[in-house]
């Protein structure tokens, strides 16, 4: 039940919890399903010792933060109501820096915390078993083993990259080569196998090596075996890029939402965030709420 609590008939607050109830968890997370894809992904097995989940109820539904770290660093997902994750993040505002994920609604919430280098305001699309197109040319399952070929194409232009043998190994990516050369790679940001989802990305291409098609014989290639493991497959896109757009709307994703990405380093003060937390951890007199005004 969402639940605002009024402490006074002046001033509003919300409580917050940090939650270790997967089903309820879940069961929230679906009410967004393909934009909190990445937080659906961490209620499984192998990924949830890694995520801390946080919830606050408020008259227009439950949000929920999570921030998790795995495969390539840290991230920190947002869902539902904003002033749900407002209060939230001014509390557990996560990791020094972090890889943002939220929707449109969210980017106040987020600047209250982070600093941004760019925020990318991406084209959330969706495919399923039923709508696939694939398309039939080779590519090549990249093993744990291919490791360095795979760093080795996405540093071809100038930005590093620390892939490790686990994050092949974990995932799931597939590679184009020519003439014995990897000119161009797809993988996975995260498979939630116990929810059926998967986010699928990483798709670049060597920059001599465009226009040929190679970008979307790869995002067919993993699509294809994603889609053996799980029922669903997104992705994010840049919506003024309409090339990637028509390439994925050929293999049959179609538009399902807006989100926001950005990598962020949170500006807050540790201090103030701690006065904040024990202010109200004070009010929720249990321990196991946190009582916020709004």
């Amino acid at each position: 039940m969402a639940l605002s609590l009024r402490l006074s008939d002046a001033v509003e607050y919300l409580e917050i919890r940090r939650s270790e109830d997967r089903g309820h968890l879940a069961r929230v997370l679906q009410v967004d399903r393909y934009n909190a894809a990445y937080a659906l992904a961490q209620l499984d097995d192998d990924a949830w010792p890694a995520a801390e989940f946080f919830t606050c109820p408020t008259g227009a539904g439950e949000a929920v933060v999570c921030h998790s770290h795995g495969g390539l660093g840290f991230a920190t997902t947002l869902s539902g109501p904003a002033d749900g994750t407002d209060a939230i993040l001014r509390l557990h505002p996560g990791y020094p820096t972090t890889f943002a994920i939220g929707g449109l609604h969210h980017r106040q919430t987020f600047e209250h915390v982070y600093t941004f280098r760019q925020v990318n305001h991406m084209l959330r699309m969706l495919v399923t078993r039923d709508s696939f197109r694939p398309v039939h040319r080779p590519a090549q399952p990249m093993l744990a083993a291919h490791v360095d070929l795979l760093n080795r194409l996405y540093n071809a232009e100038g930005d590093p990259t620390h892939y490790r043998r686990e994050h092949i190994a974990e995932g799931c990516y597939w590679g184009v080569t020519d003439e014995e050369r990897l000119v161009a790679v797809a993988g996975t940001h995260a498979i939630g196998r116990t929810h059926g989802i998967a986010i699928l990305g990483n798709v670049f291409t060597h920059p001599r090596y465009r226009g040929r098609g190679h970008a979307t014989t790869v995002t067919s290639a993993v699509t294809s075996a994603l889609l053996e493991q799980v029922d669903e497959v997104v992705l994010s896109v840049n919506p003024d890029n309409i090339h990637a757009v028509r390439a994925y709307d050929r293999l049959g994703f179609r538009p399902v939402g807006q989100i926001i990405e950005a990598s962020a380093t949170r500006h807050t003060s540790t201090l103030m965030t701690a006065v904040r937390r024990w202010a109200a951890r004070r009010r929720g007199r249990d321990g196991e709420r946190e009582v916020v005004r709004t």
